[in-house]
């Protein structure tokens, strides 16, 4: 869901950084060819997410949900030299097309992709991880949080997608479905977990960036 009108929506994205050439034809395939268009990033998402990394400047970089790929690529820009970026997914197919656009990217080095359940892989990661970006099945977000924070530096970012939940977010609790009880829970518990500072940023479906103190 887009909480801007679509005159507004269109204003800051033609008043934002372009995106690359790559980026814009993934873009352009993805609502052409794949199911659930939707589920990418797009330009201003993408733009907020290569400019937060940049300012981040990680090493190593986690991303639980990999879909066509558009995000990994955006999140990589930031990378730091020789940095390393795993994403994670369980979808087979969409993962083998996202790893055909990243293998033309510059950053066909820094980003590897496996295709697991990210439960069974967080738990190996030996190396302090610098910035997540959480944007998979919604029922897990406080499962993958758990497992992530302690490997997280001090001062590393988690970024988690969908978080307004297409508003349905403010419905009353017992009206909502499962997967917005998850995404409510989660909100709440970042909202009072005293190891980080939180924002909610009403961009796109809602981003919540978190910082570990």
């Amino acid at each position: 869901m887009e909480f801007l009108e679509k005159n507004l929506a269109d204003y800051c994205e033609n008043h934002t950084s372009p995106e690359s050439e790559l980026l814009s034809k993934l873009n352009r395939d993805t609502h052409v060819k794949v199911v659930s268009s939707r589920m990418l990033s797009g330009h201003l998402q993408g733009r907020v997410l290569s400019f937060i990394s940049k300012l981040q400047k990680p090493t190593f970089i986690v991303e639980v949900g990999t879909y066509t790929g558009y995000s990994a690529l955006c999140l990589a820009e930031g990378l730091s030299e020789n940095g390393k970026l795993l994403s994670i997914d369980v979808n087979e197919e969409t993962s083998y097309y996202a790893q055909s656009f990243i293998n033309q990217s510059i950053y066909k080095n820094n980003i590897e992709l496996i295709v697991a359940d990210a439960k069974t892989i967080i738990p190996t990661i030996s190396e302090p991880i610098d910035l997540v970006f959480i944007d998979a099945d919604k029922k897990n977000y406080l499962s993958y949080y758990h497992l992530l924070i302690e490997k997280l530096s001090t001062g590393g970012l988690i970024i988690a997608d969908n978080v307004l939940w297409s508003g349905k977010i403010t419905m009353p609790v017992s009206d909502m479905d499962r997967e917005t009880l998850a995404l409510h829970e989660f909100n709440n518990f970042i909202q009072h977990d005293a190891r980080v500072e939180n924002m909610l940023l009403p961009i796109r479906d809602g981003l919540m960036v978190i910082r570990k103190k």
